[in-house]
């Protein structure tokens, strides 16, 4: 598993897909979002503006499953 490394309380579920360079871009998100499986905490999720907090977990099929820490 991947650790994503924030420096916030939180980030958005399209911020952390570009961190994860998952999309190069912040606009590809909504696509991205609606387009493949993407699971928190094994719950399925398509909202671009999810708040992702330390300890979150993030399966993106296709690209692995990542872990949200604090920096």
């Amino acid at each position: 598993m991947k650790q994503i490394a924030i420096n916030t309380e939180y980030i958005t579920l399209g911020q952390f897909l570009k961190l994860a360079d998952c999309i190069s871009t912040g606009g590809q998100a909504k696509f991205f979002v609606k387009e493949e499986k993407i699971e928190v905490n094994g719950q399925a999720e398509n909202r671009r503006g999810r708040k992702l907090v330390p300890r979150d977990v993030v399966s993106v099929e296709g690209f692995g499953q990542f872990e949200v820490v604090s920096s």
